[in-house]
């Protein structure tokens, strides 16, 4: 996965995995920031369970800039 484009982000490095897939650190090439990118597993992609999980997880995750 390292150093491919998905969309408009350049994939950089992987930095970590766990249950809910692996994390990667990736160069926004539109907005020129880096970010994170987690990837569910292709096993858990067709369970609903499990991608409800993960959305609410990255909306979780997902911080508001402050001002």
């Amino acid at each position: 996965m390292v150093g491919k484009t998905i969309s408009h982000y350049k994939i950089l490095e992987k930095i970590g995995q766990g249950g809910m897939g692996e994390v990667f650190l990736a160069q926004d090439t539109s907005l020129d920031r880096k970010v994170a990118l987690k990837f569910l597993p292709e096993f858990m992609q067709e369970d609903p369970t499990a991608r409800k999980r993960f959305l609410r997880e990255a909306k979780s995750a997902a911080v508001a800039p402050s001002h």
